[in-house]
């Protein structure tokens, strides 16, 4: 009797230890799930080829389409952010060092940025965000079909649908004066389709071409009497400068159509482009695809559809020209009023 009682106590008390163990073992298990998911965070490198407000338009918008998703900074997420400040060799070393890393995931913004990237790594993803021909930039061989490790957004303008905007706000212009940057192809797709357009309709188109921003308010003046119209496309480096840009086509009184909504926030008297908060959404919405494991080269690239027509009625009443009332209701954004 006394052995069966103290069998039965054996086996309770060895059953309670196993019982314990188990517990044991699931804290463990629970501890360790624990640091696995601790080093999941992911770090991302975002580079931007200069300061400008569309870009840091797309740059904050792209932040905050990540954390709407759940990944958040200083959360999941580790993000760096680099300006190159215009500098091509910035640009360079900020993407070397981006490789040299192995972050996660590169995020480039506007065409020199990406090219950057695409340049020291082959095995990182990159996304990017502003790029207005992504073919003809060498980044994806087909916008569909990207392959390798690049995917991303386009914001692609018709220079054409600008100058019938242009058409109905100062009509009558039979001279062009086409203000870019030209070793941005970015700006280069746009002002060969200007030009395709001018031809059509029996225009002339004069360029006048910088390299850096230092140069832009000379090029500008250069146009001064010779032009009826100002054109820039996305051009990064004319749209870091518009403030002297104004400077000269408001005295000057030449109305100027540009390609980004925050080149007419900057004195541009209008265009009909894309909303810059909604490429960086979409963007962020590619690079969450990313990171949950799709390949970038099997993410076609995103062109934005939706266009929007802005404009500026300060510049308008500085250059005395009076906007139509039926484009001023169609406005996304009126600045200056």
């Amino acid at each position: 009797m006394i052995k069966r009682w103290f069998s039965a106590l054996l086996a309770v008390a060895f059953g309670f230890m196993i019982l314990m163990l188990a517990g044991c073992g699931s804290g463990n298990t629970s501890s360790t799930s624990g640091d696995k998911a601790e080093k999941k965070k992911f770090t991302i490198g975002i580079v931007q080829i200069v300061e400008h407000p569309s870009l840091n338009t797309i740059r904050e918008s792209f932040i905050a389409g990540l954390a709407a998703q759940g990944y958040k900074d200083g959360d999941n997420v580790v993000i760096d952010y680099q300006n190159a400040q215009g500098d091509q060799s910035n640009l360079k070393s900020i993407c070397q060092r981006f490789a040299n890393k192995k972050y996660d995931l590169i995020v480039a913004i506007a065409t020199p940025s990406a090219q950057a990237a695409v340049g020291e790594t082959k095995d990182i993803p990159i996304v990017f965000a502003a790029c207005t021909d992504p073919v003809g930039s060498g980044l994806v061989a087909d916008l569909n079909k990207p392959g390798g490790n690049v995917t991303g957004t386009s914001d692609a303008v018709s220079a054409e649908k600008i100058m019938e905007l242009a058409q109905r706000i100062t009509p009558g212009f039979k001279t062009i004066g086409a203000l870019y940057n030209s070793s941005e192809t970015n700006s280069l797709s746009v002002i060969n389709n200007l030009k395709e357009y001018a031809k059509k309709q029996g225009l002339r188109v004069v360029d006048a071409t910088v390299t850096n921003s230092s140069e832009v308010q000379q090029a500008t003046a250069s146009l001064v009497g010779k032009v009826d119209i100002i054109f820039s496309p996305i051009d990064n480096t004319v749209a870091s400068a518009m403030p002297v840009v104004t400077q000269v086509t408001r005295k000057a009184k030449i109305p100027m159509y540009v390609g980004a909504d925050s080149m007419v926030k900057d004195g541009g008297l209008a265009t009909y482009g894309i909303n810059y908060e909604v490429l960086g959404k979409e963007t962020a919405e590619m690079a969450v695809q990313v990171l949950k494991g799709t390949k970038p080269g099997d993410i076609p690239v995103k062109t934005m559809s939706d266009m929007d027509i802005y404009v500026n009625l300060e510049t308008a009443k500085a250059i005395g020209v009076t906007i139509p009332d039926d484009i001023l209701k169609k406005a996304a954004k009126v600045f200056g009023d």
